[in-house]
């Protein structure tokens, strides 16, 4: 059986606000929420010399998507914008 259609790369597009493109991250953040891994980090993880003022403020929260955007595939800080596409601000509490 042939497909009658061409897959080319601009024919998948990613468009529609309540889509998910990283469902597989709810089980992921359920864990490190039971595991009180934003907790964990905010006892453990300090900035004594930011070379930003706002760079040490709310560490905890910061670090933890920064986890969940690297669970998801990023490589590098830009790539943290994933986690602001379609309606993964619908899944979680705060992005």
């Amino acid at each position: 059986m042939r497909s009658a259609h061409t897959f080319r790369g601009s024919s998948a597009v990613f468009d529609d606000d309540t889509l998910v493109s990283s469902a597989g991250l709810v089980p992921v953040m359920a864990l490190a929420q039971q595991t009180h891994l934003t907790y964990l980090l905010a006892d453990k993880v300090t900035i004594t010399a930011p070379k930003v003022a706002s760079g040490s403020a709310n560490l905890a929260p910061k670090l933890t998507t920064l986890i969940a955007a690297m669970c998801a595939g990023a490589d590098c800080i830009d790539d943290v914008d994933l986690l602001r596409s379609g309606g993964t601000k619908h899944v979680f509490e705060s992005v």
